[in-house]
């Protein structure tokens, strides 16, 4: 598989600005995609659970507002205009409300399904991020990559297999946000030769905490948090930050074509992360398939090393 800087041309989009070669290691990339991954399973975890006891947008608003005051205080006074110099800032700002449009369609899926289930449809995205990375970033998939994502699509469906009794509006926000995330996915690729991790980190926690944050007063909870709810909500902002600055810095190491079926591996960590917080077990062909999508990830990450 070739990145597009050195082994194809360049995008398009992108042949007007200054770009930067991205460092080839695989492996690196890899490993940075597979933590960011647990830590989305971390969240998507706790938004489940808030959502039994607050509505959706509410719980979503507090993630993106504590990720950002988090960077303010942490970040800001180090890095500072380094947060908001941006190439490409209508790019930049596009992809900050991708991920917000994706933050709320699995918000809304998670609070009708469970974890795993939800997280499985989620799954689409990988395959459209493969099939669309060949047009828009000039990067080839390759024999092995095709397997992979064939392999993992296989395993996403008998996870999630026709007759399982989903919530059907629950699926269309499963889908809704497996399309925004796989544009997420592809703008991140595009814009990781000219912007830093950290700037579109920053952009991500603005962008979500000003369009939630006119939405808040039409869904503010009169009820106060508990103490355990209170350390939930901040953990979420936590652990996205974390977990989306991974899983940008991933995409400086790897095409967007080798880390898609690579983020199979969330499926793991959301299956393990709902037998233990919700005592949900997957039966034996979700579990089936649980192993035939890890399977897809270990090919694409042995072959590439």
């Amino acid at each position: 598989m070739s990145d597009s800087p050195s082994g194809q041309p360049a995008s398009p989009l992108s042949t007007p600005h200054t770009i930067t070669p991205l460092q080839h290691n695989a492996l690196k990339g890899f490993l940075l995609a597979a933590a960011g991954l647990f830590l989305f399973a971390c969240m998507d975890s706790t938004t489940k659970y808030l959502t039994t006891h607050y509505n959706v947008p509410f719980v979503v608003a507090m993630r993106y507002i504590v990720h950002f005051v988090l960077m303010l205080i942490i970040l800001a006074p180090r890095h500072s205009t380094q947060l908001i110099h941006t190439q490409r800032t209508g790019l930049v700002i596009a992809r900050g409300l991708v991920l917000t449009i994706a933050s709320l369609c699995m918000g809304m899926a998670l609070s009708r399904m469970p974890l795993a289930e939800t997280t499985a449809i989620n799954f689409l995205a990988p395959t459209l991020v493969a099939l669309l990375a060949g047009s828009m970033l000039n990067e080839k998939i390759g024999g092995w990559g095709w397997a992979a994502i064939i392999t993992g699509f296989m395993g996403v469906l008998l996870i999630a297999r026709p007759g399982g009794g989903l919530d059907t509006i629950g699926i269309l926000f499963a889908l809704g946000a497996a399309a925004a995330n796989a544009t997420y996915q592809l703008l991140s690729r595009l814009l990781a030769s000219t912007e830093k991790a950290i700037t579109l980190l920053f952009y991500t926690a603005l962008v979500g905490s000003i369009a939630f944050g006119i939405a808040l007063p039409w869904f503010w909870e009169n009820d106060a948090p508990s103490k355990l709810e209170v350390i939930l909500l901040l953990s979420m902002g936590i652990s996205g930050g974390l977990g989306h600055y991974l899983f940008t810095l991933a995409y400086r190491h790897a095409p967007a074509s080798m880390l898609a079926p690579t983020t199979y591996l969330q499926l793991i960590w959301a299956g393990l992360l709902g037998w233990l917080v919700f005592g949900t077990v997957p039966d034996g062909m979700s579990l089936l398939g649980m192993a035939v999508v890890a399977a897809s990830g270990l090919i694409i990450a042995l072959k590439s090393r």
